[in-house]
């Protein structure tokens, strides 16, 4: 398995300087002059109290949003630092949509906390508003920075549970998401490239066991590596699966992409599920997405993406950009930091151009197909992935976006991924809402870099 690498590198931190957040709070309780008088047992149960009113009472569904800024001092090294995982607890009993904003006050017996997030208030809202509720059972957009893993929008629906946000779920087939594994493994397993012939019999988006054959005859369609990921053809991508990579391989490069793994994030989410059978036309299966149980968040679709543009290291997300407590002291500062390495430069490089070959020509062609005469899209670089299941009761069509888009004369450079749980009618659909929030990122993009002087935050 690739070795876990760190996307920048930072100072280690003194292990005597990082307290928990036990002891975090236990001092800002504790009176020095009484501590010598008292037996440990009776700090053991302060402790425990301080660490049960951390766990029920600092937060209420009514916690309100601050809308003023906090005169925060600047850090140094006696800071007191907490970890995600304190900030799950810190966060956990916060309504989500509560979080959905930049700006949060917790109530606390010491004082309260402020946190300060990613999340852009006007994306999000954009994106809110122009949900289509009447035909979607479930949506999820999230958007993300693709340096620093900065999440800028957690856009959710859920019509069976208006409690829930789609963006954390991991639930979700994969469908032909999944083909961005398999082209990893297939160039850097087996030195593909772009040009490589591919040969298929049959439809595009079937899979039958008679087009898992090796055959090449008067039926055989020849069509390159590249043309054959835009267009998303099954039985390409399962006969990769089941002649070329098999169980192994597929299960390693499944893993190095994150599936089966935790996600480090301020926010929890299950792990996305992978699981590979004997058969080998399972293999097939797996490997052009043609199944409902390999399942993925859109949270972690996008951490897929942060791969094709750094280079082959998937970037941690956060969403927490700092916390600040009552005396204006930083106990949290989140981190660009690499989670896996997923693939090779040389692997991300290959589907970073299969990426722009599917937005150009391939299945997502139709959302981008007027983006020459956009004059935001136009100025960009713009690679995707589609991916369409039906749900095994045949009552819910998903229809997957990811991409990226960066600016071809900037350091600008976005991600989105976007889930659409169709129902009867098929409505707005998943890339719709990608190209939406690229539009909307990159015109305050732009005009920021002719304003300098605008603070509008993007």
């Amino acid at each position: 398995m690739p070795k876990v690498m760190n996307l920048f590198k930072k100072a280690p931190l003194n292990a005597a300087a990082r307290p928990s957040w036990r002891d975090y709070q236990n001092r800002l309780n504790r009176s020095p002059k009484r501590m010598n008088g008292r037996r440990p047992i009776v700090w053991i149960l302060i402790a425990g109290v301080v660490f049960f009113l951390l766990y029920l009472g600092f937060s209420s569904p009514g916690a309100g949003i601050v809308k003023t800024a906090v005169n925060i001092q600047a850090p140094n090294s006696n800071d007191l630092l907490i970890s995600k995982k304190d900030v799950q607890l810190l966060l956990q009993r916060t309504p989500l949509n509560d979080l959905l904003t930049d700006r949060i006050s917790l109530p606390f017996k010491t004082g309260g906390f402020l946190v300060e997030t990613s999340i852009d208030r006007i994306l999000q809202d954009r994106l809110v508003e122009a949900m289509d509720l009447k035909n979607s059972r479930f949506i999820g957009i999230v958007v993300m920075e693709a340096d620093s893993g900065k999440v800028l929008t957690l856009a959710g629906y859920d019509k069976t549970n208006s409690n829930a946000n789609p963006c954390l779920q991991s639930t979700f087939p994969a469908a032909s998401l999944f083909k961005i594994v398999t082209a990893a493994a297939a160039i850097d397993h087996h030195h593909f490239s772009c040009e490589t012939p591919v040969r298929f019999n049959g439809y595009k988006h079937t899979l039958y066991k008679s087009q898992l054959q090796d055959s090449n005859n008067a039926y055989t369609h020849t069509i390159s590596f590249a043309d054959s990921f835009a267009q998303s053809i099954n039985p390409v991508f399962g006969k990769i699966g089941k002649l070329n990579l098999g169980k192994q391989v597929l299960e390693q490069f499944g893993q190095d992409f994150g599936f089966n793994q935790p996600i480090d994030f301020e926010l929890p989410i299950s792990p996305s599920r992978l699981a590979v059978e004997e058969s080998s036309y399972h293999w097939a299966e797996i490997a052009s997405g043609f199944n409902n149980d390999t399942t993925i968040s859109p949270v972690h679709a996008a951490m897929m993406v942060s791969a094709v543009l750094n280079q082959g290291l998937m970037v941690n997300p956060t969403v927490v950009a700092r916390i600040v407590d009552a005396g204006g002291r930083e106990i949290y500062r989140s981190q660009a930091s690499a989670h896996l390495r997923a693939m090779s430069p040389r692997a991300s490089s290959i589907l970073a151009q299969m990426m722009e070959t599917t937005v150009k020509s391939g299945t997502a062609r139709g959302v981008f197909k007027s983006i020459r005469r956009d004059s935001v899209l136009a100025k960009l670089r713009i690679g995707g992935k589609t991916g369409s299941i039906y749900n095994r009761t045949h009552d819910t069509r998903f229809d997957w976006f990811v991409g990226y888009a960066e600016a071809k004369d900037g350091p600008g450079r976005l991600i989105v991924a976007a889930l659409v749980g169709h129902e009867e009618y098929i409505g707005t659909r998943a890339g719709t809402y990608a190209r939406m929030a690229m539009n909307h990122y990159f015109n305050d993009y732009m005009a920021r870099k002719i304003n300098p002087g605008d603070k509008t935050d993007i």
